[in-house]
């Protein structure tokens, strides 16, 4: 394409303008796209490879908060097994946009295990998908209401996250196609922002289970939070870590290191 043969023919003019320049050729090494020091700027093979093994971290950090995101198994709130004193009993899972309650039978439920659970038996599901975003009704599980403010925040808070790992990832895109890295940094931020707005999600949803939780207490429930907080909760540590890489990979061009090539050449 025509913008690909233009990176190369730059990346091709910028060896040459090095080239020139180590060699005394002062004039040779300012000329072409942006100047000599555009040309020292570009990045070698071993630096892209370190961005690609990076961005290859910080991309799983994006597909399991994606994973995480769209289940409804970020919390499990399970009634006592025999509650109901018959043969089944209740329990619910929920996570940003959905919730179900589960109906098991007793007979399948670990004998030790003293609630009801886990949602993984077998049963039957009846799943709806909350009205926060659309009507704002709170929903209600076990006679226990949602805190409609927190729900919404966490999910906007995940929503937010989202946009800033596409961001940081068109920075890496960007940097890896020109061959620069001064997309490096913003790419940086996108990303430890991303794990910190992730993580943040993951504690407003916990606080926004103890708000249901302390909403009614005529229906005892055991809670635990799920899988798929597991999955969102380590992604968002992977995106920070992927951002604090990318920062030191960035480090190198930073400019009171342009004068080396100049030093290297006088001597």
């Amino acid at each position: 394409s025509m913008w690909s043969n233009f990176f190369v023919q730059q990346e091709e003019e910028g060896r040459m303008g090095v080239a020139g320049g180590g060699q005394g050729g002062g004039l040779a090494g300012m000329k072409g796209f942006r100047g000599g020091q555009r040309r020292t700027n570009k990045m070698s093979d071993s630096q892209e490879g370190k961005i690609k093994l990076v961005f290859f971290v910080a991309i799983v950090g994006v597909t399991l908060t994606v994973l995480g995101m769209g289940t409804e198994f970020w919390v499990e709130l399970a009634q006592p097994k025999n509650y109901s004193g018959n043969q089944t009993c209740q329990m619910a899972h929920y996570g940003l946009w959905k919730g179900c309650i589960r109906t098991l039978l007793v007979a399948d439920i670990d004998p030790e295990r003293t609630s009801c659970g886990p949602a993984e038996l077998p049963g039957e599901s009846n799943c709806t998908y909350f009205k926060f975003f659309t009507s704002g009704e709170n929903a209600v599980i076990f006679k226990k209401t949602t805190n409609r403010n927190l729900n919404l925040a966490a999910a906007i808070l995940a929503l937010l996250s989202l946009t800033m790992m596409v961001m940081g990832s068109i920075c890496i895109a960007m940097s890896l196609s020109k061959g620069v890295p001064f997309f490096l940094k913003p790419a940086s931020f996108c990303f430890i922002l991303s794990g910190v707005l992730v993580l943040l999600s993951v504690l407003i949803f916990h606080q926004s289970v103890l708000a249901l939780l302390s909403s009614d207490h005529s229906i005892p429930l055991h809670h635990e939070l799920s899988w798929s907080v597991a999955c969102v909760g380590s992604a968002g540590a992977i995106l920070i870590v992927g951002g604090v890489l990318f920062i030191f990979l960035a480090l190198p061009f930073s400019p009171w290191q342009k004068c080396f090539p100049h030093k290297d050449s006088t001597t």
